[in-house]
């Protein structure tokens, strides 16, 4: 009965949608404020019938409800609990309620918080936003029904992929889903604005909040799914340029581009046109993720689905949203004000540099995943596109980006003072140059030396020149002043976090890259492996029994200068329901680089295994840097203007101020 109830909830929410994607657009056009008034009682109304459908179904896999298909072939009694809640949104159907549930969760958020809002402009972003549930929710309802039920019901499951049996991929699509759906907000507000011919200082402070929580999200889920490849599947590396894992990175860069912009347009009145086709791109790149995980075109551990009707559904759905929006862009853009001008050796110059790197690096990128694809379908052959093209176009586009983010924010408004820019950059460009040839010299001096010095330096450029703009924020007559410190705006704390915060990935990017040691051995009890300063001795395996596998475990302890450093255990699991064999790392980490042991097949010689080793250097500063872009996007958001939003604007039929 609670399965149904859930079912009855989501077709409830889709004509909840239909009714708020349209009562309240026309109320903004014709003026009628009661019809415009339904947005807001309509969006908290569909959110919580998402939320009791996608109730419903977590209830049915915590119960093992065999009697649902869905259920049946993604879980399984014995699997732990927490797998169980993750097995909802780890296949097809499931993962879908969960994308309806998220955008129905921020519909609901601009309703709540956006009492600040014009009428007209909230119930037209609104009125988007159940434009897009409608075609999703449909898209649940008719193709992907997640209620289904099997009768007769199975005794037992099939069981969850075992790869997805991971806290890390608990947490990862959730997170991910909030961030890419999260754009949504950037273009429902962007296209509400297209229909409004307006867009101010006060549009891109209520974007910008919206932006920045998806921004951040997205961060965060691509951090938590890099670090799962990490120590969940036993290769050693943190990034694969898998078609699926650039279906969210493509949409993370556009919207970091967006976030930019959209403060030009909050400061300056700049980039209008330019900000409002960056929330379009970026949500519609989110959605061309969607469709490329979903149709089944894709293959990866990542992917769902490989029904076509399914991918045509969606494709549909891409067609409508994407084309949709495009030629009321093309429609209505030119005739908006182009705002302030400023010279090209500005703060606005900076951020546009910033925007053209970031979305050229998001068409390589996007182009590189797509080629295949491409080719495959003209009949050109099967081609694959891997990490050489990706790090030869890509790298090469970062460079510059990193240079200007570091000089971007240390500019002027409108026109900066060049002489007195050049005079900041000594410091930075002392310390880069230092550490370029220390990183050099210190490895060999060799060419690969060279390029990963040239790394460490843009990192030290960066943070050198980050940290040089916050002493000049908060520099009194008498050296740093304790109050402007205290003074200083979060937003402003927050950007120099999440550029600190790059700045320490890049110092992960590269030491990962440029030092990583790897030895393979077959190694029998007391038989040990040198590798760096450390001595790896295999103790011996066993097997163990886990809550739904079974598992060979191997104990191998780790000596530095006859010193215990630690004692690790890696294992190579067999799961029954369903049958398949993973590999669980063990990692000890310094803080500063992972000692990373992956334990192989037996090779045949009494009590030997294959073992693999890996000294992973820098590796953990990928992690620092992702949770200190994070939380800069947190402490921005935290805000008190970001808090309150912009002051309500003058009516709608007051002339517009002049800029």
């Amino acid at each position: 009965m609670i399965i149904e109830l859930g079912h009855f909830a989501l077709a409830l929410a889709l004509i909840v949608a239909l009714v708020q994607s349209t009562m309240p657009l026309l109320g903004a056009a014709r003026g009628n404020a009661a019809w415009m008034a339904m947005a807001e009682p309509a969006a908290l109304t569909q959110f919580l019938l998402c939320a009791l459908a996608f109730g419903a179904l977590t209830h049915a896999y915590i119960v093992s409800d065999f009697s649902v298909i869905g259920v049946a072939e993604n879980s399984h009694t014995v699997k732990p609990l927490l797998y169980k809640i993750s097995g909802v949104w780890g296949n097809h159907e499931g993962s879908m309620v969960l994308w309806v549930l998220v955008l129905s969760l921020f519909g609901a958020a601009v309703a709540a918080f956006g009492n600040n809002l014009p009428p007209t402009l909230k119930a037209r972003t609104l009125a988007i936003q159940a434009m897009i549930g409608v075609g999703f929710i449909a898209f649940v309802l008719f193709t992907s029904n997640p209620f289904t039920r099997l009768d007769p019901a199975p005794i037992e499951g099939n069981g969850l992929n075992p790869l997805l049996q991971d806290p890390g991929l608990a947490f990862h699509p959730p997170m991910l889903y909030l961030g890419y759906v999260g754009f949504s907000v950037a273009f429902s507000f962007a296209v509400a604005a297209l229909l409004e011919g307006r867009v101010d200082s006060a549009w891109a402070r209520w974007v910008r909040p919206w932006t920045l929580a998806a921004w951040t999200c997205l961060t965060l889920g691509i951090g938590l799914g890099s670090w799962w490849a990490y120590y969940e599947l036993g290769w050693g590396g943190w990034w694969f340029w898998d078609p699926v894992e650039n279906a969210s990175f493509i949409p993370w860069l556009t919207g970091t581009a967006l976030l930019h912009s959209a403060i030009v347009v909050e400061r300056r009145e700049a980039l209008k046109s330019w900000t409002i086709l960056l929330a379009i791109i970026t949500f519609s790149l989110s959605l061309l993720g969607t469709f490329l995980v979903r149709s089944g075109i894709l293959t990866s551990v990542h992917a769902f689905a490989a029904d076509p009707e399914r991918g045509v559904f969606v494709l549909i759905l891409l067609s409508v949203a994407i084309g949709g929006s495009f030629t009321l862009y093309a429609l209505r853009a030119p005739s908006m004000d182009g705002g302030g001008v400023f010279a090209p050796i500005s703060r606005e110059g900076g951020l546009l540099i910033n925007n053209l790197l970031l979305t050229t690096a998001a068409a390589t990128v996007l182009l590189g995943t797509l080629y295949p694809l491409i080719a495959d379908a003209l009949g050109l052959g099967k081609l694959s596109v891997g990490a050489p093209y990706f790090n030869a176009v890509f790298v090469p586009l970062m460079t510059p980006l990193i240079i200007v983010a570091g000089i971007g924010p240390l500019l002027a408004w409108k026109r900066a003072d060049l002489s007195g820019a050049l005079q900041r950059l000594k410091v930075a460009a002392g310390v880069s140059v230092i550490v370029l040839i220390a990183t050099w010299v210190g490895n060999g001096g060799d060419l690969l030396s060279l390029a990963a010095g040239g790394g460490m330096a843009l990192a030290a450029w960066l943070a050198a020149l980050t940290i040089s703009e916050w002493v000049l924020r908060v520099r009194g007559e008498y050296g740093l002043s304790w109050q402007r410190i205290i003074n200083l705006p979060r937003s402003a704390y927050g950007m120099t976090f999440a550029h600190l915060g790059m700045a320490v990935l890049i110092v992960g990017v590269t030491g990962a890259s440029a030092w990583k040691q790897e030895r393979v051995e077959s190694l029998r009890p007391g038989e040990h492996v040198d590798l760096m300063d450390y001595r790896f001795t295999f103790e011996g395996a066993s097997q163990v029994q886990g809550p739904n596998y079974s598992a060979i475990e191997g104990r191998y302890s780790v000596t530095r200068d006859g010193q215990t450093i630690a004692n690790l255990t890696p294992q190579k699991r067999n799961f029954s329901q369903p049958p398949q064999q993973t590999t669980e790392a063990a990692i000890h980490t310094t803080f500063v680089s992972d000692l990373y042991v992956v334990i192989g097949d037996a090779d045949g010689t009494e009590g030997a295994f294959v073992t693999r080793i890996y000294y992973e250097p820098f590796v953990p500063f990928l992690w620092y840097g992702v949770l200190l872009m994070a939380f800069g996007g947190l402490v921005s958001l935290s805000d008190r203007r970001h808090r309150i939003g912009a002051a309500r604007r003058a009516m709608a039929t007051a002339p517009q101020a002049a800029e």
